[in-house]
Order: C-alpha cells, then sequence, then structure tokens
C-alpha cells in the first residue's frame, strides 16, 4: 500500500457509501448448559425417592420410610442414577486419567463408583449374605452427590456459557457467488468456489469484495478496516491490490483475481486463528489442581487405612467400611459448588457492570499479567471522525464562511466524514449555505453550485491530478497526525481546508493509568501508519507502540511476549484483531465491534468502554480471593475429616463416624454459599 494511501480517500462516493454492519452474536442457549440441566432435574426426580428410602450413612431421618421390595426401588433408581446422572463424570474422568492429570471429574468418580458398587456390595450381603449381616450401604451418599454435582456445574455452565464460532463469523465476511466477466466483458454469477487465479471479476458498489485481486479498472475507495485495521476508508485505483472481505465503496470496479480460497488473505488469517485456538494452552484451573491432589490424598489414606485395619483387627468388614468411607468423605460436594458458586457471582456481577466473561480462566489468569496490547481504533479512539482543524485560504471568505459552503454541500451526503462537518457546523453555530445542483464525482468527491459559484469538496488527489497548488507542508502535518483532509474549491481554485481525526475515548487515559499502577505494560498495536499511532500513544502515555500491522503480524508480536515468558492480554474490535486476541493468554473484545472480534474474546466489554478493563482486574482480584477462600473452605473440610474417618485417632476414641462426616460436608457447602454470595467489584 503507497504511504499516501491513507489521505485519498476522504469524498470519493459520498452518496454511495455503505456502513458494513453484524448483528449481534448471542451467547444463550450452548448446548453443554442445556445437558447438564436436562440431567440435573431428571436425576433429582431419580434421587428424591432414595433419599426418603435409604438412611444416611447407616443413620434413619425422621422423614424417611421403608416398605416391603424399597431396597430394590433404591437399587433400581440408583442403578439408573449412577449410569445416568453419572455419565459426565465418569466420561470427565476417563480423559483426565488419560492425560494422567487426575482432578474434579476422577475425584468425584471415585467417590460415586465406591459409593454405588460398595452398596451393590452391601445390597448382596444384607439380602443374600449372613443372616447377621448388616453392611452399610451408600445409596443415599451417591444420590445426593450425583446431585449436587450437577447442580454445580450447570451452575457454572449457565454462568458462563461458551465462546461462539468466530471462524464461522469470519467466513461469513465473503459472499457466496462473484460476477465473472468473459472476453467479451459479459459477467455471470458463479459460486465464489468456481473462481479462480486469473479470473477477472466485477464488484459493483456496496458489495463485499469476494476475492483478493488487482483493480483493472474502475475507481472507488474501499473499507478495509475489518480485515486490516486502517481506520478510513482507501482510495483505490488501476493497479491497486483489494483484499477479499473488504467493502467496496461508490464504484464498480473489475478485478483481477490474485488470490481465492486457500491462498486468500482471508482463509490465511482464519488459518491464523484456527492455529492459536489449538495452541493456546489453558492454565489448568486453581480448583482442578487442588482436587487432583485431595484425588492421591484420599486414596493413598483410604488403602492405609485399609491395610492397617486389616492388620490390626483382621477383619475385612471394618477395613473395606473405613476405606469406603475415607473415599465417600473425600468427594467433594463443597469444592464442587466453591466455584461454581463464585463464577455465578461473578459473572453476575460483571454482566452488570458491562463485562460478560466468556472463559473464566481468564479471571484466574488476569492476576499474572505482565502486558496489555490494544488495537487504537475503536479501542483506545471512538472510531468515528470530527472536524478540529478547518480554515479559509481566501481574503474574500472567513473560516466560518467556508464551513458553511462545504456543510452546505455534504448536506445530501451519508457519508461519515459529512456527517462530520455537519456537526462541527452545527456546533459553531455556522449557518449551512445552499447549495444546490449536487452531484457525486466518482473518484472526486462532490460538486455544487453555491452562491452562484461552481464548488466541490474533494481530497488531496484531486488538487495533484489537475494541478492545483496547495500547502504540502500543512498537508502532511495534519494527515500525519491521523486527520482525514478535505479541501474546498470554488471556481477551480483551492479556497479553504477542514481537517477530521479520530477521538481518544474518555475511558483511555484512565485505563492506561490504572495499568502503569498495577505494573502492567501497555502496548499499542495499530494497522494505522505509525505517525498516527504514536501521536495518540505519546497523548495516552503509551512508550511501546507498533503501527502498520497486519494481523499475523499482531499475533507474532504477541507470541513474542509470551515466549519470553510475559502473561498477555489483547483488546480489539476488529477482524484484523481475531488472531492476537485468540493467542493472547486473555482476549477481551470490545463489544460495539466486529462479531468475529467478540467471539474470539474471552472477555466482552458490553459498553466498549477502555476503563471497563480495570473493572475487570479489579473483579479478577476479588474473584480469585474468594475462590482462595472457597478452596480453603471445601478442601479444609477434606483434610481434616479424611484421616479421622481412616481412625488416625481411634487410639484416644475419636473415629470419624460417617454420619459426623456427613454433618460436616452440608455445613461445608453451606459456608461456600454464604462466602461466594458475599463477592463484590469493589
Amino acid at each position: 500500500m503507497a504511504e499516501h494511501d491513507h489521505n485519498h480517500h476522504d469524498h470519493d462516493g459520498h452518496d454511495g457509501h455503505n456502513t458494513h454492519q453484524h448483528d449481534g452474536a448471542g451467547h444463550e442457549g450452548h448446548h453443554h448448559h442445556g445437558d447438564f440441566r436436562k440431567k440435573f432435574f431428571i436425576s433429582l426426580i431419580l434421587a428424591v425417592p432414595i433419599i426418603f428410602l435409604s438412611p444416611m450413612m447407616g443413620i434413619d431421618l425422621p422423614f424417611q420410610f421403608t416398605f416391603p421390595g424399597s431396597s430394590w426401588l433404591v437399587l433400581v433408581l440408583a442403578t439408573v442414577l449412577y449410569i445416568y446422572g453419572g455419565q459426565p463424570f465418569l466420561g470427565g474422568a476417563k480423559g483426565e486419567i488419560k492425560a494422567r492429570k487426575p482432578g474434579m471429574m476422577t475425584l468425584i468418580s471415585l467417590g460415586i463408583s465406591v459409593a454405588y458398587f460398595y452398596s451393590l456390595y452391601a445390597f448382596y450381603m444384607n439380602h443374600f449374605g449372613a443372616p447377621d449381616a448388616h453392611t452399610m450401604d451408600f445409596f443415599w451418599e451417591l444420590a445426593t452427590l450425583i446431585v449436587v454435582m450437577l447442580l454445580g456445574h450447570w451452575i457454572e455452565m449457565k454462568a458462563v456459557g461458551n465462546a461462539g464460532d468466530a471462524l464461522e463469523k469470519m467466513a461469513e465476511l465473503l459472499p457466496s457467488t462473484a460476477v465473472v466477466l468473459d472476453e467479451n466483458g459479459e459477467g455471470r454469477e458463479v459460486e465464489l468456489s468456481e473462481v479462480g487465479e486469473g479470473d477477472t471479476v466485477q464488484v459493483k458498489a456496496g458489495d463485499n469484495i469476494p476475492v483478493d485481486g488487482v483493480i483493472i479498472s474502475g475507481r472507488t475507495t474501499v473499507d478495509e478496516a475489518l480485515v486490516t485495521g486502517e481506520s478510513r476508508n482507501i482510495e483505490k485505483v488501476p493497479d491497486d491490490d483489494v483484499i477479499g472481505g473488504s467493502v467496496n465503496g461508490s464504484g464498480t470496479i473489475d478485478v483481477k483475481v490474485t488470490g481465492t480460497g486457500e491462498s486468500s488473505y482471508l482463509t490465511q488469517v482464519m488459518d491464523l486463528v484456527s492455529e492459536a485456538q489449538s495452541d493456546k494452552s489453558r492454565s489448568e484451573l486453581l480448583s482442578n489442581r487442588i482436587a487432583g491432589y485431595l484425588f492421591y490424598f484420599a486414596l493413598i489414606t483410604g488403602l492405609l487405612a485399609f491395610i492397617i485395619w486389616l492388620m490390626v483387627l483382621g477383619t475385612m468388614d471394618f477395613a473395606l467400611e473405613r476405606l469406603v468411607t475415607v473415599l465417600i468423605i473425600a468427594c467433594p460436594h463443597a469444592l464442587g459448588l466453591a466455584i461454581p458458586l463464585v463464577t455465578a457471582r461473578s459473572t453476575s456481577l460483571g454482566a452488570k457492570n458491562g463485562l460478560i466473561v466468556k472463559n473464566r480462566e481468564s479471571l484466574e489468569t488476569a492476576r499474572h499479567l505482565d502486558v496489555v496490547m490494544m488495537d487504537k481504533t475503536g479501542t483506545l479512539t471512538e472510531g468515528n471522525f470530527a472536524v478540529n482543524h478547518y480554515k479559509s485560504f481566501t481574503d474574500e471568505y472567513t473560516d466560518d464562511e467556508v464551513l458553511g459552503f462545504m456543510a452546505g454541500i455534504e448536506q445530501s451526503s451519508s457519508h461519515p466524514l459529512a456527517a462530520g462537518i455537519l456537526d462541527k457546523a452545527h456546533a459553531d453555530k455556522v449557518e449551512a449555505a445552499k447549495a444546490e445542483d449536487v452531484n457525486n464525482i466518482p473518484g472526486v468527491g462532490l460538486e455544487a453550485q453555491v452562491a452562484g459559484k461552481d464548488m466541490k469538496v474533494t481530497s488531496v488527489s484531486y488538487l495533484e491530478d489537475n494541478g492545483i497548488s496547495y500547502d504540502k507542508k500543512e498537508f502532511e502535518t495534519l494527515a500525519g497526525q491521523g486527520n482525514s483532509v478535505s479541501f474546498l474549491i470554488i471556481e477551480g481554485e483551492n479556497s479553504g481546508i477542514v481537517a477530521q481525526g479520530d477521538q481518544i475515548k474518555p475511558g483511555s487515559q484512565k485505563m492506561i493509568e490504572g495499568l502503569l499502577e498495577r505494573d502492567i505494560t501497555p502496548v499499542m498495536l495499530t494497522g494505522d501508519n505509525r505517525q498516527v499511532a504514536e501521536s495518540v500513544a505519546s497523548e495516552l502515555g503509551i512508550k511501546d507502540v507498533h503501527g502498520q500491522l497486519m494481523p499475523e503480524d499482531k499475533e507474532r508480536i504477541i507470541r513474542e511476549y509470551q515466549e519470553e515468558g510475559s502473561k498477555v492480554m489483547m483488546v480489539g474490535d476488529g477482524i484484523n484483531d481475531a488472531p492476537s486476541l485468540v493467542r493472547a493468554d486473555i482476549g477481551v473484545a470490545i463489544g460495539a465491534g466486529t462479531d468475529v472480534a467478540v467471539e474470539s474474546g474471552d472477555v466482552i466489554l458490553v459498553k466498549s468502554e477502555p476503563s471497563d478493563i480495570i473493572h475487570f482486574l479489579s473483579l479478577s482480584e476479588n474473584t480469585m480471593k474468594k475462590t482462595v477462600q472457597n478452596l480453603w473452605w471445601g478442601a479444609g473440610y477434606n483434610i481434616l475429616a479424611v484421616p479421622l474417618a481412616a481412625g488416625i485417632l481411634a487410639s484416644i476414641g475419636i473415629l470419624l463416624s460417617p454420619a459426623v462426616g456427613a454433618v460436616l460436608m452440608s455445613l461445608s457447602t453451606i459456608i461456600v454459599a454464604l462466602n461466594a454470595m458475599t463477592l463484590k467489584l469493589d
């Protein structure tokens, strides 16, 4: 792309300008959430009779009753419940063991499997064994354990939801068909898959460009912001490159295809996203690591208890009962609810404050951030233009009159730059002049009759093409500050200028200050030219700036920081940010950005307010405090109860009975639930 391209687009094709928008993608109704909800309610229906018909760890509760054959009903219901309700945990445990990383699923599976199979043994002994056999079953514990764990997982899934499909959203940018021209210039519409390199396709005003290529005829402006991040429309003339997925402006162009399908630029960006998704090594969740430690702790303690009691007493029944009691008491009722309840409270708080946390691992990772990288346009800046400079070059007209002439000509235009001029005129109480015979000049701008004179609003390219003099130094200064510059031509003479620039969001400064206070380094990554980027960065106090970047460059820079050991957050709003949002340890998408960015992010800033990143960091800190507290309550119960259940203090008469263990288990679960509800943002 030529270095001055970014100034050549300003007023080409006002009337035909299209603003490309996507419908927002929702995040509700994910199948995991639905699966756990369904399993929970069906399992609850199966569990209720078991809870009423079987004792809790050998103790008959006041509401319990039996009838002839009730034990057989309990057996059947418990078997169905174990197979149906236990399936997610048994399947998850299989995966954890295969990966040699036992965690929460393995610990839950151990508890429910021991409870079920020992209860089968107890049922057999009580019905078909010795006449005096009174082996205790654990069907009550099996039922409550499965229901509580399913509830915990459902709460968590409901709170967090799943990430959408960023690749699918990207693919939607390309039209499904293209108009291919034959040797006679006749066009026919074909499937995009049938278009090959070397073909010539015609792209009409307002259409998405279907392929990468080179313009062979026609002039237009192209909105590449979604794909490259360049914040302004780019003027395109013959021999200029165009990118598939970008949006054509007002002119019709014929494009010779240089890339389609696998070789297209957009496909390469999609490949980057896909690769980053598969490479992104997610940190193992703290709760899962603790559950893994508890698994080994319970298993080793239970086996030791079994061996020691067998050696001491020489009876299998008591030793086996101690082993089973240890493994069932170790099952993480509280631990299984501790994190989902904090997650549910955290995501609810976030949503009320404009933060949607799609990936709860990001709340853990945020504690260790070293670098926050951010896009410029739409993230730190508003992404729309406002007039910051205008003046007259002739003594005949004042500065305000020049603005009034331009406002009059622009009144019939829907172009964003036109809106900026009209807004400025309104703000400065400048009356728009009456313009007649307003015409759009493709590739040039607008012309009209104002006060009986021929006037044009054009870009700098028109002045150069027609030999009209202008102050190049002033133009380069304004353009270098990130402005789009338009000129007013009256009767063929350069008579006035207006410069419009992107405005920095009010919350950007607060966000940068908040990051620096936390010793987190802010870094700007942008597709805009370096002059523009450095101008914004210096105003905000960002020292590390990278400009004129393509999506692959952003993703590469993030990878380099990560390879040096840094934890990286990326904040962005465009398709060009998607690979880096996925690659970063935490991807934060601006809610007003593209669907693709939103689908690629771990966290969404609904209000598109940069300072909400500081709220997210506060939410992370407070969430992790509650998480650690709940883990101590949940795991602390196990650390205390497991050795007592094993009989470590039996010599002084303290032996934790299964019933007391169940009471402690319930108390621990209530404590973590109440503690989770006290989570606050500030």
